[in-house]
Order: C-alpha cells, then structure tokens, then sequence
C-alpha cells in the first residue's frame, strides 16, 4: 500500500468519523425531544422493553465485520449516553437544582441560620408527652447553645395501636416551651390542612419519611411561609427525594432544608442504614442546606456519636436527634432516644471534634 492509498483511506475514516458524530448528536436530540414528550404525559423516560426492541432492530440488519456481541455493547453506550442526556436535562430543569441556582440556598429560622457554613443542631423528644417533659429536655439542650427544639406532636406510626401522639396539644406545649427558653420549635404536620394551623405554634414544619411523596401535604408546605424540614422516604432514590423537594419549591417555598435519615435495606443490625454518602450528592446536585437525623438512622443510642461525627466530617449542615429525660418510659421509641447524661456527653465529644477538625 502506498502513502498516497494510506492517506486517502484515512481521509476517508475522518470522514466516516464526523458523520458518526453528526448522527449520533441528531440521535441525542431526538431523544431528548422524546423525553421531552414523555415528560409532558407523565410517562418514565427510561423504557427497558423499547431499548431491547431497538438493539433487535439493529442486530438484524447488522452484516459485518464486528462480532454481534460488539454492536451491542457499542449501541447499549449509546442508549446509556442518551438516558444520562435527559437525565441531565431534567436535572437542570429542577428549581432545587444547583445548575439552576449555583449559590447555596441559607435557611433563616427567625435569625437562626441553616447552611451558612456554621452546623446547627435539632434536638428534643420524639414525642410531646406532657409540659414537663419537654421543659426538662429544653433546659437542657439550651444550656449548651442549641437552638432548635424538636418534638413530635402528630406521630405516623406502623401500628395503629401505638401511640400517634398529642396533636394540636403537642404543638402548644412546644410552642409554650420554646417561648420560654427562646428556642425556635419544629415539629412534623402530617395533614395537608394543618399546615395553616400549625403556623401559630412552628417555626419550622417537618414533613416526615413517611409522607415524603404524600404530594398535596408538599404541595400546602410550598404555600407555607414558614420553612420546611423535608426527610428522606424509608426507600427514597436521591432522584424522587429532590423531586419531593421540588414540589413544595414550586409552590414558591424555597426555605427546605433536606434531611437524611438512612434508609431501608436488607440490614438488621441498626434501625435502618445511614446513607452517609447522601450528603455529598445531594449538595453538589442541589442547592439546599442538609442535615442528617443520627437517631432514625441507626435506632442505636451507641450509634449516635460515630454516626454524627461521620455527618458533620462529610459536609452536612446540621444534626437532628432525639432526647428524652427519662427514655426507659417513654411512649415512642424509648430504645434510641439519649437521656440527659448521654445527651451531654454527646454534644461534648461533638463540639470537641468539631473544633479539632475544624483547625486540621
């Protein structure tokens, strides 16, 4: 073969190449025109049965020279290359999204602010039980500079039996409790038509695992002015939790702070298992301050330490977890709620590692 011949058929392969290319991008933009449309139907973008159909479609036509098994890996990169193009499109389309918004979104409770940087903790009972309960565990979470008091006054339970909490009462005493320590109150609402009431008692409305796609509660906490503590369902992908999240923001709520708290697998040994690398994903692909709840994570008092520390090592903005002054009685969860002896010692390792790491 002479250089003359090696060059033309390079050429030629250039050729060939840029055509390639050409083809494959108006592949991309009729898939994205597809996805487009499916969008609007409310149908899935990704269909398994029609990808199998097409690489059968081009199997039979293919003579030659590569091997079947080498087409098909060759288009199934392809397939997978337009799936990632709507997926990416989609994501830009999200209000919650950082290539919508690249600045961090700052959550400002009364004064008190989410994700500038500085971690805030969430601390309190799992259940409102009485006045004096929640007074006891307020004094204490405020004598070491939290500011944020949880507590549970209408409790999703499994079980219809167990107890499903106080309700309006619950919200009251929270109210009561925090105006008398200065602490700003959350709490979860579980019905669509409570969140209206419940603004007279919250600065900070909770909507929990359970009803992170009960989509007109989100719907009304996106009318809400008050911002919005939105937990991570039992089996939630990342995708649906930002989506949830996407629901209340465009109702004109873009006061959500995003919260971790593990999630269901085949494991039995905690509660349910902490998806730790949940909090780098979901601040790179959004915008919006996260937290990580120790306690539903891991079910275990002994967990809650490591599990925090792990938390605020890998980015999270804040720690949610539950107290109670006497855990052995009480009406919900009693075996991962911290007393006040655990609790202190909690929050001194915390601060201790905390100040450390922050000067490595």
């Amino acid at each position: 073969m002479t250089n003359n011949q090696l060059d033309q058929l390079r050429h030629q392969l250039d050729d060939v190449n840029i055509r390639l290319l050409d083809m494959i991008n108006q592949r991309g933009q009729l898939v994205k025109q597809i996805g487009d449309l499916k969008k609007g139907q409310g149908m899935k973008a990704f269909d398994p049965v029609r990808e199998r159909e097409m690489l059968d479609h081009i199997i039979e036509h293919h003579k030659g020279p590569f091997e079947y098994a080498t087409i098909e890996h060759l288009f199934k990169e392809i397939f997978k290359a337009a799936k990632e193009l709507q997926e990416d499109d989609h994501r830009k389309t999200l209000l919650v999204s950082r290539k919508k918004k690249p600045n961090d979104t700052v959550v400002d409770i009364g004064g008190i602010e989410v994700g500038n940087g500085n971690q805030q903790f969430v601390m309190g009972p799992c259940s409102v039980e009485s006045h004096q309960q929640v007074d006891a565990v307020a004094s204490v979470i405020k004598q070491k500079g939290i500011q944020l008091l949880r507590g549970g006054a209408f409790k999703p339970r499994t079980s219809p039996y167990d107890f499903q909490g106080l309700g309006m009462e619950g919200l009251k005493i929270l109210r009561d409790v925090g105006d008398r320590h200065g602490l700003k109150v959350v709490s979860e609402i579980v019905n669509p038509r409570d969140i209206e009431p419940a603004h007279e008692y919250l600065d900070v409305i909770q909507i929990g695992a359970r009803n992170m796609q009960n989509f007109e509660l989100l719907k009304e906490a996106g009318k809400s002015n008050r911002p919005i503590l939105l937990k991570r369902g039992l089996a939630a992908t990342i995708n649906e939790f930002m989506n949830a999240a996407e629901y209340i923001i465009s109702q004109g709520n873009g006061q959500i702070i995003l919260c971790e708290r593990g999630i269901r697998t085949y494991e039995t040994s905690t509660r349910n298992t902490l998806d730790i690398t949940a909090v780098p994903v979901l601040k790179k692909e959004t915008h919006l301050p996260v937290m990580v709840d120790v306690t539903h994570s891991t079910g275990r008092r002994d967990l809650l330490l490591p599990a925090a520390k792990a938390a605020l090592a890998i980015g999270a903005d804040g720690i949610m977890a539950e107290v109670h002054p006497d855990p052995a009685t009480a009406l919900s969860d009693s075996q991962q709620q911290m007393d006040i002896d655990t609790f202190n010692h909690f929050m001194d390792e915390l601060q201790a590692f905390y100040k450390m790491d922050a000067k490595v």
